[in-house]
């Protein structure tokens, strides 16, 4: 059994591909801390920097990836972006032996995925980043994620920071590509 973590800047399509796939997927934006936990980092807007590894857990995403590798099964938190928390857990199997992992911060925790032998692939989607940006700002004006005047303003600066987002997860290990050229990939795997 092993993970496909799946990188790529927010709104690049790491949701969608999983979901085209139908493998079951872990939410690594789900092992996001608490708006609450001290230390939070900031961005220079004044606001929890949700971008920052800082305001996320590698180390229980990690745990939580190989201990569904070893049981097939595991425990996962639920994590409600609107509320800045999480709210409460849920069962994730993976019966057929290969998951995805995807969100964010994947890059951060290829390299002890790999160490630990529970790395099947590391792929980081790309495309356009002005494709990126329209994608990344409907989808969260559609879910309410936070008031628009935010999320325009955090898209902005997510377009801009974009091609060094794909570079840090290619240095840590992530293949690009386009979501197509990811899904072909991923169906032809073993």
């Amino acid at each position: 059994m092993g993970v496909v973590i799946l990188a790529g800047p927010s709104g690049s399509g790491k949701s969608h591909l999983a979901e085209r796939l139908g493998w079951p997927v872990l939410r690594l934006d789900d092992f996001y801390r608490d708006i609450d936990e001290p230390y939070m980092p900031r961005s220079s807007l004044g606001i929890v920097d949700w971008d920052d590894p800082a305001s996320w857990s590698s180390v229980d995403a990690v745990g939580t990836i190989a201990e569904l590798c070893a049981a097939g099964a595991v425990e996962v938190p639920v994590y409600d972006i609107a509320a800045s928390r999480r709210t409460g857990t849920q069962t994730l199997s993976a019966p057929g032996g290969r998951f995805i992992a995807e969100g964010l911060f994947a890059p951060v925790i290829v390299d002890a995925c790999r160490e630990a032998g529970i790395l099947d692939a590391a792929i980081c989607l790309r495309r356009h980043r002005v494709i990126t940006f329209a994608l990344r700002l409907t989808r969260d004006l559609r879910e309410g994620r936070k008031s628009p005047w935010v999320l325009v303003r955090r898209g902005w600066r997510l377009l801009k920071d974009e091609p060094r987002i794909v570079a840090e997860a290619v240095a840590h290990g992530c293949e690009p590509m386009t979501p197509g050229e990811a899904r072909a990939l991923l169906r032809a795997l073993p």
